[in-house]
């Protein structure tokens, strides 16, 4: 939220008078026609998603109605606003409390589920690179510090065997019950080799990231200065969005810094860049806001029934 804050004012504060006015006429002139239709493309994304999740449910003997796992995913997204990963643990916590599925197991499907969904991120970062190597190759070996990044695995990969190795031969209480989590964690997460329908799943996957990119895409086309870009810039910017979403507070602040950013090494100015990233970052935080509150609302009053059991 810190690194969001900043962004916002540094970039602000860069732009001068006329770049102000710039942005508004931008903001003025958009067709957001466009917006509203990305913003539809994304909600069936999510409603994707929510069936999605119950190909990973089924091997282990549940099958939640997707009104619950629909709305489950819908405030996941809002958690994820305030607090980033905590939807993950959300998801799995409507579940357990609205559909009687234990929430290791839950977690451990949703685990399961940002693992190929990662894969899949990854190969489209693979695709932008490959689309636009030289132009990306150059500017990655100017901004990215190798050696903090070497740092930072090197004590990650400490810390994870430091921890394997107190579960192992630790016998304390502590021990034992992170050790009863993990395996729940661990059947949840395997489900997805359980799944007999594991072709549906990968295509049902490919058509989640589809409507993703499609939905970037459409919303490039409310503005006239990003209407007639590549499709390999499209496909970057979309990559470089997708990472902040993944690993901030859904990207606050830090989505249109990182869409003009990624955009203005393409020669795409900083107020049209800064422009179309605020549009898109409010459209979709504005919906997943609407989305999650309701839901959250929502589900008591749908689920009534089952608490009153």
């Amino acid at each position: 939220m810190a690194l969001g804050v900043f962004l916002i004012w540094y970039i602000f504060d860069q732009f001068t008078p006329e770049q102000f006015t710039e942005l508004k006429r931008h903001f003025k002139n958009a067709n957001y026609g466009y917006v509203v239709l990305s913003v539809v493309l994304s909600v069936l994304s999510h409603v994707i998603r929510a069936y999605r999740w119950n190909y990973l449910l089924q091997p282990l003997g549940y099958a939640p109605k997707l009104p619950n796992t629909f709305m489950a995913v819908s405030v996941a997204y809002l958690m994820n606003i305030f607090i980033p990963k905590s939807g993950e643990v959300s998801r799995a916590v409507v579940v357990a409390k609205y559909e009687n599925i234990p929430f290791d197991k839950g977690f451990g499907t949703v685990i399961s589920e940002r693992i190929i969904d990662l894969v899949l991120l990854v190969l489209f970062t693979a695709l932008a690179l490959f689309l636009q190597f030289d132009v990306l190759y150059a500017y990655l070996i100017e901004v990215v510090p190798v050696k903090k990044l070497v740092l930072i695995m090197g004590v990650g990969i400490l810390m994870l065997l430091s921890f394997l190795a107190f579960l192992k031969y630790s016998k304390s209480k502590l021990s034992l019950k992170i050790g009863t989590l993990v395996r729940g964690l661990q059947e949840g997460v395997f489900s997805i080799l359980k799944m007999k329908k594991k072709t549906a799943f990968v295509f049902w996957s490919l058509v989640i990231w589809g409507l993703y990119l499609a939905s970037f895409y459409v919303a490039t086309q409310a503005l006239e200065q990003t209407a007639t870009i590549s499709i390999g810039i499209i496909i970057t910017a979309f990559v470089v969005g997708s990472f902040t979403f993944g690993f901030t507070n859904s990207g606050f602040g830090t989505y249109p810094a990182a869409i003009m950013g990624i955009l203005l090494v393409f020669g795409i100015s900083e107020t049209v860049g800064t422009a179309l990233g605020w549009i898109v970052w409010v459209s979709h935080i504005a919906y997943i806001i609407i989305s999650g509150g309701i839901s959250f609302l929502v589900l008591p009053f749908y689920n009534r029934d089952k608490l009153q059991a």
